[in-house]
């Protein structure tokens, strides 16, 4: 944005999704590290009555830590653009084009990125026989932080149940195998690609829970698969048309080579909680945790 550096900042957190309490995690972290940079700081759990305190607080920057459904969908991102309040993160079209996965591919793919093949198919269907050859892995088509994820093996008894929390139609997508890695962008440049080391997969308990995870920043990786992992971060963000910052998931099969890397799905929104790796890859670029909450800050726009 332009002009005078904001002060007052309303930091959106919490949220009804399945994400809350990683919201609150994200939005309290980064209340504290713009109170650190002198930034004026109100603290806003997101609920029906957000639309009037907005107006009471009247925020210069209104600081999106939500997480899931509503806060990182386009939803909230819409709210914010009809009441012309600059806000961090990505606008409402790049905000929905990622958090739908579907979607997401098929950007992916008319930009010429690596992606599964995938289905979106009733939940119904997907309980009663295998949509894909196994391994493949079920997931609601709009949630996060592997939310309702369940990974159908050799091993399985059959097709997956799904529990009565899972929607009514979800994506199947073939089982991408490999070493997990990350790249975040910010701005026109990335960060860093991080490999993330966990017993088992990637799964929330692993992504938030303090040890459930371990990260290798940098990620020691040949030199072509850093490169591409950049250059892929880059096109998906410029693709799904995110602002400010982005982060990009993959899979990679190191006996493959350069065909085993899969773009798994970029998140507009990412985790800043002490687990995080947004965070860790910032740190890694010389940028601490607080100035990288206040270059979002200073990024933040409304498009209308």
């Amino acid at each position: 944005m332009s002009g005078r550096t904001p002060l007052n900042v309303a930091v959106l957190m919490g949220g009804q999704s399945a994400e809350r309490e990683v919201s609150l995690s994200t939005g309290r972290g980064c209340a504290d590290a713009l109170r650190g940079e002198g930034f004026d700081v109100t603290e806003v759990d997101a609920g029906p009555d957000l639309v009037a305190r907005l107006q009471q607080i009247a925020p210069d920057v209104v600081f999106n830590a939500l997480h899931g459904r509503w806060g990182e969908d386009g939803c909230v991102q819409g709210l914010l653009e009809w009441m012309r309040l600059p806000y961090t993160h990505s606008g409402v079209q790049a905000s929905a084009n990622a958090m739908d996965k579907a979607r997401t591919k098929e950007v992916y793919r008319a930009a010429g990125l690596p992606v599964v093949e995938s289905r979106i198919v009733a939940k119904s269907d997907a309980m009663a026989d295998h949509i894909l050859p196994v391994p493949y892995v079920v997931k609601p088509n709009n949630e996060g932080s592997s939310v309702g994820i369940h990974i159908v093996t050799e091993g399985s008894n059959g097709p997956p149940q799904l529990a009565d929390t899972m929607p009514a139609t979800v994506m199947v997508e073939t089982y991408a195998p490999g070493r997990e890695l990350t790249c975040t962008v910010l701005g026109d440049r990335t960060l860093a690609v991080t490999e993330i080391h966990m017993d088992g997969w990637y799964d929330y308990d692993a992504k938030y829970a303090p040890g459930g995870s371990t990260h290798t920043v940098p990620a020691d990786l040949p030199p072509d698969i850093t490169a591409a992992c950049q250059a892929f971060a880059r096109r998906a963000h410029e693709a799904l048309g995110c602002r400010s910052i982005s982060r990009t998931d993959f899979r990679w099969d190191d006996t493959r080579g350069l065909d085993g890397l899969i773009l798994l799905e970029t998140n507009t929104q990412p985790g800043m909680t002490p687990t995080s790796l947004t965070p860790e890859q910032a740190d890694h670029a010389g940028l601490s945790f607080g100035q990288l909450c206040a270059r979002l800050v200073e990024d933040a726009s409304c498009d209308r």
